[in-house]
């Protein structure tokens, strides 16, 4: 069944019996193994119970310097790359960015995938990430086209063993990688290597390209609305230097754009779960059994719930105009005890991010919103790359 009423998302996303994931995740398997995404039962509490520590506010501090480091990088790339009056594939090289980012924070390395975008590693990743939205588009369960160990990630997830458990304490800042090094099971029993690999593994996949479709988005949607943009602007200049927490607290015009970016293009565009027993939803009687896909999308657009629901609107987040509506109509990042685990992550990057590039530029976007051919694969993108150009502010 699908589902595209808040009321009849919240029935299965708030349960803590339905947890299972359908169906259509074994397609990650090969490559992701039973990490925090396509895990289920006892193995997904204990791990979701394990990695929440990864994401205190003290380690988010941490990552926050990275971010404002990498986000530096883009900058520098971007000048090099563009030409006046010339548009430029920002998406690239806001993933490569969020790459950087992921691969720091999660694995404590660098593979400066910004200034060697061609290198095997991002290579590897994009080919795996390419032939698994490929077998979403197809919604059927076929043998993989992939083998998990056919991916290579440079000092990374794959080459873990037993004698670079000390190789990657990273003695200048936590990494997502060093507390799964240390976390301990009720019993005081470690992860198992493979255990971390899936981990890595799924933050690594869910870490960047799901924060670098979101921030294309809004770069497109500021792009299309240059009042809207011109806000931005004005907030952003009372920011200067690197950005601290402190700063970000304080951009909260930003923080409206980008969710309703989100809500208009969500990174995710769906979810999918096992119904593990009989419910009603939406006055129908569904069985146990039963595979419900969320569309996330269809919900965020829904003309009796939000008003002039095409419209890109980011005062829909005022506090005030916040005021009763359904709390599951807006689900970026899921919702219930399976939501995002980084969203605060997440929300973090795409503020620091957003920050250093339009400090800088302003953006023009020329693609017409009539024109766009949005595919939902794993990931909500555009079929062509978004005609963006930078102009110096």
């Amino acid at each position: 069944i699908v589902v595209c009423h808040p009321a009849a998302a919240e029935v299965i996303l708030r349960s803590s019996k339905h947890m299972e994931k359908s169906y259509l995740y074994e397609f990650l398997k090969p490559w992701l193994g039973t990490g925090l995404l396509t895990s289920g039962g006892e193995k997904w509490k204990q791990r979701r119970r394990l990695i929440t520590p990864s994401f205190h506010f003290n380690i988010l501090q941490d990552f926050l310097e990275v971010m404002n480091e990498q986000s530096a990088t883009m900058i520098r790339t971007l000048e090099g790359k563009r030409t006046a009056g010339s548009a430029i594939n920002v998406g690239k090289a806001i993933t490569m960015c969020a790459l950087d980012i992921i691969c720091e924070t999660a694995m404590g390395q660098t593979v400066n995938a910004q200034e060697n975008d061609d290198s095997d590693y991002v290579k590897s990743l994009y080919s795996v990430l390419s032939q698994s939205a490929l077998i979403c588009k197809w919604l059927v369960s076929i043998p993989p086209l992939f083998g998990r160990r056919s991916v290579t990630l440079t000092n990374g997830s794959d080459k873990l063993n037993k004698n670079q458990r000390d190789l990657f304490q990273n003695p200048k800042r936590l990494a997502f990688l060093d507390v799964l090094l240390h976390a301990e099971t009720e019993d005081g029993k470690t992860l198992s290597l493979n255990d971390i690999q899936e981990e890595v593994d799924t933050f690594m996949f869910e870490g960047h390209d799901t924060t670098a479709a979101a921030m294309t988005w809004a770069i497109y949607a500021l792009g299309r609305h240059p009042e809207i943009q011109q806000k931005v602007h004005e907030e952003l200049d009372s920011v200067f230097g690197a950005i601290t927490n402190a700063q970000l607290q304080k951009l909260s015009y930003l923080e409206r754009v980008i969710k309703e970016s989100l809500r208009m293009f969500p990174s995710v565009p769906m979810f999918a779960r096992v119904l593990s027993e009989d419910c009603k939803l939406g006055g129908y009687s569904v069985p146990k059994g039963t595979q419900a896909i969320i569309f996330g999308y269809t919900i965020h657009h829904h003309p009796g719930i939000w008003e002039d629901e095409e419209r890109f609107e980011p005062d829909r987040f005022l506090a005030e105009n916040c005021v009763g509506r359904h709390p599951y109509a807006y689900i970026p990042f899921s919702a219930g005890p399976r939501n995002c685990i980084g969203q605060k992550f997440a929300m973090m990057e795409e503020k620091v991010v957003l920050c250093h590039l339009l400090r800088r530029y302003s953006v023009i976007s020329h693609d017409k919103e009539e024109d766009l051919l949005i595919n939902a694969d794993l990931i909500l993108r555009s079929s062509t790359p978004l005609n963006i150009t930078l102009k110096p502010r």
